[in-house]
């Protein structure tokens, strides 16, 4: 969370941008000052304000034609309906997000919004397409070599497996991400690895590497003083030395938690922190103690417990937009098939017709031809006979020129008589 001096800080630094860009009349640089306007109010917990600034900046990069901007601004919208629980417009806007980065090629920002969407999907308890949503994320990410990337979708398909009970998945890739992140050097990061690695060799009765897995997580988030992550270090911690029966470190490190959760007014801590004081009051004999922790205990879980039907009645919700969704995407694909099917027959017969003409052509072309060969040897046979007449003609006049006497001698032969 963004402390309060910093945040009025980051504001004026972009108010400041904000008001040079109108200045200078470029729409880029007012969209990303309004965009940056946003997250700090994100951060603060202001969504109506940060809302508003992400939409203004949408609005800018719409008119501007541009889409990697567009595509950003909507994640973020996403993002904040995310928080605010409201899961079908918060992965609307991400799918719209996610269909305009894989149509320009942005595999960076596509791993991210499908990270976005797997973690929502996750929270619904939708495990298969939470993982589908994951392991296209660090597919990706792995493509790109984009480490940090890396390191969410590993820790995020961990602590699926976790909540699937499946340990030997979960350990996997909760170290496969902690190397990743120690590359990077971040430390919140870190701690969050090192505190999912403790929980599993907890689950597992490993009680020596879970504390020394949640001690160390500790000290890095006391290093950056991330708050809520020390609360929930110091009641895993407890819960350790509650199963050590070491008592009175148990209650020392919890009761830590109950006062820092209070402080924090997270509930999620609060119910972590008032239940393990009650086993440890209870375990170490101060009945009365526990009791009373498990009220506190009862009275979060119940407020809890109404915002998980809340979300339940969110889930029902979201599953049958995402049924309709996909009766749709079937029905467009049915007619995709179709229209497919009957090109290919098309297809089909026109290769076909043109076999069958080429096959006729051919055909046609042999009888022409053997017709001209019978034609030409007809021809040939004819000529021949008639040569042989004219021949037989001139050797017969030939013959009767020889035996008949000529006019000369006649005419000679009639003056003697």
């Amino acid at each position: 969370m963004i402390g309060e001096v910093d945040m009025i800080l980051r504001l004026s630094y972009w108010d400041s941008i904000y008001i040079d860009s109108k200045k200078l009349k470029s729409r880029t640089l007012e969209a990303i000052a309004l965009d940056f306007i946003g997250f700090v109010y994100r951060n603060q917990g202001n969504s109506s304000q940060a809302l508003n600034y992400y939409n203004q900046s949408l609005k800018i990069e719409e008119e501007t034609g541009n889409k990697k901007g567009i595509a950003e601004s909507l994640n973020n919208i996403g993002f904040v309906y995310d928080n605010q629980g409201d899961i079908p417009k918060a992965l609307n806007y991400y799918e719209r997000s996610l269909k305009i980065q894989e149509e320009i090629g942005d595999k960076n920002g596509t791993a991210y919004s499908l990270l976005n969407i797997g973690f929502t999907y996750s929270a619904q308890h939708d495990i298969l397409k939470a993982l589908d949503h994951n392991y296209r994320a660090l597919k990706l990410f792995t493509e790109i070599q984009d480490k940090e990337g890396m390191g969410h979708s590993f820790n995020n398909i961990a602590s699926i497996y976790y909540h699937q009970a499946n340990i030997p998945k979960a350990l996997e890739y909760f170290k496969k991400g902690l190397k990743i992140r120690e590359e990077l050097g971040d430390n919140s990061d870190i701690a969050n690895s090192l505190s999912n690695l403790g929980s599993i060799y907890n689950k597992q009765g490993d009680l020596s590497q879970a504390l020394d897995y949640f001690l160390k997580s500790l000290l890095l988030r006391k290093e950056i003083n991330e708050k809520q992550g020390i609360a929930s270090s110091f009641d895993h911690i407890g819960a350790v030395y509650l199963k050590q029966k070491k008592y009175d470190l148990a209650h020392a490190y919890a009761d830590s938690a109950l006062v820092l959760s209070k402080e924090l007014g997270f509930p999620e801590n609060l119910i972590d922190a008032e239940i393990t004081l009650s086993m440890i009051d209870s375990a170490s004999g101060n009945y009365a103690g526990a009791y009373e922790h498990y009220k506190q205990f009862i009275i979060y879980n119940d407020s809890i417990a109404n915002e998980g039907t809340r979300k339940a009645s969110i889930k029902s919700q979201l599953k049958y937009e995402y049924e309709k969704k996909e009766a749709v995407i079937k029905e467009q694909q049915e007619k995709e098939r179709i229209v497919a099917e009957e090109k290919d027959r098309f297809q089909k017969i026109v290769i076909l017709s043109v076999i069958v003409g080429l096959v006729l052509v051919i055909v046609f072309a042999f009888f022409i031809f053997r017709s001209l060969k019978v034609t030409r040897h007809q021809k040939e046979i004819i000529e021949e006979k008639q040569k042989e007449i004219l021949d037989s003609i001139y050797y017969a006049k030939r013959i009767q020129t020889s035996l008949l006497p000529t006019e000369k001698y006649l005419r000679k032969y009639l003056n003697r008589s």
